[in-house]
């Protein structure tokens, strides 16, 4: 790989890393940017790189999340527990699914999002206590853990916004609050990713290694960025993240249809 090309793409894993730490959707920057850097990789090999550099991220946000706001740990630990298993077995079953099979269903969810988002201006800014029943504790455990978990495993860029989104909806949180119980959600479904992809030969250690940093770096500035400026901050981000992730897959779809 040339200097210019691995200077681009440690600059999209840091930026990877801000959007990842605010609202998640940073996979929709590095992926890309590491199949541009990496002409002929294997699509399972960029996804292991990907979860060796992410997993660093995502763990340094949730800890700084953790060090200055209140996690739900009822609904976090067990969500993050189910994920590392069905993050693992959706990564184990990644190469058998065409992108073509999935990429219509994740748009129109992701579209879903957008109008539940832009529809109900107050969702997320202000936590609704009210909402946290056992029963939607056990259906937000169930769709973060479960759900969520085999989408990371199986395609990846979103993970952390459809996160953002379950845990507001279901269980009042606020976008701060909510994006700080997606990053451990989210470091257990690239942690049981990762361990599939590695077992199977697809990372590439020194390139992730390298990544790593640089993600690292971001996510610890975007973490303390969305708890300095707030869930309207969050709301924002969360937004346009969804929007460039309609506008990816609907180019993505429309190129090959």
């Amino acid at each position: 790989m040339d200097p210019l090309s691995l200077t681009t793409l440690l600059a999209a894993a840091a930026m990877a890393g801000w959007v990842d730490a605010v609202v998640g959707g940073g996979g929709l920057l590095l992926l890309p940017a590491l199949l541009v850097a990496a002409p002929g990789v294997p699509v399972a090999t960029a996804l292991g790189t990907n979860k060796l550099a992410a997993i660093f991220g995502t763990s340094t946000a949730a800890v700084t999340y953790a060090r200055r706001t209140k996690i739900d740990w009822m609904v976090a630990g067990p969500s993050a527990g189910l994920a590392v298993c069905c993050a693992g077995v959706g990564a184990a079953l990644a190469g058998a699914v065409p992108a073509g099979a999935y990429r219509p269903v994740v748009l129109a969810v992701l579209v879903a999002v957008a109008l539940f988002v832009v529809f109900r201006p107050r969702l997320g800014v202000v936590a609704v206590p009210a909402r946290r029943t056992r029963l939607r504790v056990v259906a937000a455990v169930a769709v973060a853990g479960v759900g969520v978990a085999l989408y990371d495993g199986l395609i990846g860029p979103g993970t952390g916004t459809f996160l953002v989104v379950a845990f507001t909806a279901l269980v009042g949180a606020d976008f701060v609050h909510g994006s700080a119980m997606a990053k451990v959600v989210n470091a257990g479904t690239n942690l049981g990713a990762l361990v599939v992809f590695a077992a199977t030969g697809h990372v590439w250690w020194l390139l992730g290694a390298a990544m790593a940093v640089c993600n690292v770096a971001g996510a610890a500035l975007g973490a303390r960025m969305a708890l300095r400026r707030g869930a309207g901050f969050v709301r924002i981000v969360l937004l346009v993240v969804v929007f460039a992730l309609v506008a990816k897959l609907g180019y993505d779809q429309w190129r090959a249809g």
